[in-house]
């Protein structure tokens, strides 16, 4: 069958002028390869694709799949596409604050990782955000059925999640415990721990939350043993954000990737991925792939994974890389 992918709008203008390419890439990366071809009909642009039924469930999975329609001769029909998502989208799109990454992309982010995450088909898969601010990949996990966990070094950014996800559990009135407790170790306070264990609407398996306050260079002693299927993060721009490399405040984030790489890859499940976006202004593509295979990790870089750079604004520009973790032998 052909299908054709009607996109939902987005309200960054400019994430909306690239966005057709973008989940043409994930779109491909989501169906092991097939490709999908931006099509304008009257006016409107479409992601064709040829498939069949079983393929609808990846294709409710998109980033920006708003509707899709089964091409008839010149005839268009409307086509149920399954929704597996466990929680409303306004988990995501209610928060509002300066720096929010745009929720679309960090969905397509979220899902081209968890796509080249190999795991048992009976085991939940678990994401680490270790730059994880107010939230938003977090939240995404969520929605998608995952168990979640994340390090940021702004408290505040945290204690307003915290706020949120509380307000927001018990006006939908969902089962859930939520806990924000200090962490102290040899007798000090080293920062605060959010715990959140919520059963969603569907009444299925209950999902758990984990965020630390703290430096994300220090993941790994924070988490201790844990290990999870898939790091998801969104780096320093350089530009809004600033990067705690040590010593002083710095403004890019190069100094920050090549310290904490190599701590999150010790995180990674054999067979587990990476995604993470960056400015590829302040960091070369070539110089961020390097830092990743030096901390073990084999990444993803032609095809459609090297399809993803597009302009934030003037002093963007975004790019993504999909690496993975080799399993022993």
């Amino acid at each position: 069958m052909d299908y054709l992918i009607l996109l939902a709008p987005a309200a960054n203008r400019v994430y909306a002028a690239a966005a057709s390419v973008l989940v043409a890439a994930e779109l491909q990366i989501l169906l092991g390869g097939r490709s999908a071809e931006p099509t304008t009909l009257s006016g409107v642009t479409y992601l064709a694709v040829s498939g069949d039924e079983s393929d609808l469930t990846q294709i409710g999975q998109l980033s920006a799949g708003y509707a899709v329609f089964e091409r008839v001769g010149e005839h268009l029909r409307p086509v149920e596409v399954p929704r597996t998502d466990r929680f409303e989208e306004d988990l995501v799109s209610i928060p509002k604050y300066s720096g929010k990454t745009n929720e679309q992309f960090t969905r397509l982010l979220t899902n081209i990782t968890l796509a080249r995450v190999a795991r048992l088909p009976s085991r939940r898969i678990s994401i680490l955000d270790p730059l994880c601010g107010r939230g938003t990949t977090l939240s995404t996990g969520l929605i998608l059925g995952h168990d979640v966990a994340g390090v940021d070094s702004d408290t505040k950014a945290v204690e307003a999640y915290a706020s949120f996800l509380k307000t927001y559990l018990r006006r939908k009135r969902l089962k859930h415990s939520a806990e924000l407790t200090p962490v102290r170790r040899e007798g000090r306070s080293i920062g605060r721990r959010l715990d959140v264990h919520v059963t969603p609407a569907d009444g299925g398996e209950p999902q758990n939350l984990t965020v630390f306050t703290g430096d994300t260079r220090q993941s790994a002693a924070l988490f201790g043993k844990r290990r999870f299927d898939a790091i998801v993060a969104d780096a320093p721009y350089g530009v809004v954000h600033g990067s705690d490399a040590g010593t002083k405040r710095d403004r890019s984030a190069a100094g920050l990737l090549a310290a904490a790489l190599p701590v999150w890859v010790t995180q990674l499940r054999s067979g587990g991925a990476l995604g993470l976006a960056w400015n590829a202004l302040g960091v070369r593509r070539e110089a961020l792939v390097e830092l990743a295979v030096e901390a073990g990790l084999e990444p993803l870089d032609e095809g459609p994974f090297r399809c993803f750079a597009h302009r934030v604004d003037s002093s963007i520009q975004r790019d993504v890389l999909v690496a993975t973790k080799p399993s022993p032998g």
